[in-house]
């Protein structure tokens, strides 16, 4: 007699989304928040502003199936 076990899960495949959220603070001069905003955006694109590990706040994991 051959005793068939229910107690094992068969394996699937899961997508595992990995996001690390660096973050720092920069001075900006300008005349109202919305130019401040354009001109750190443009600043972070520009490369003037670099964030490095040393910037890192924290990791989250979010799976999908």
């Amino acid at each position: 007699m051959s005793i068939i076990r229910k107690d094992k899960k068969a394996a699937q495949t899961f997508q595992v989304e990995i996001v690390e959220t660096l973050s720092t603070i920069v001075d900006v001069v300008a005349e109202d928040e919305q130019s401040a905003l354009l001109k750190a955006q443009e600043m972070y694109r520009n490369e003037q502003v670099v964030l490095y590990p040393d910037d890192f706040i924290d990791t989250k994991f979010i799976v999908f199936q």
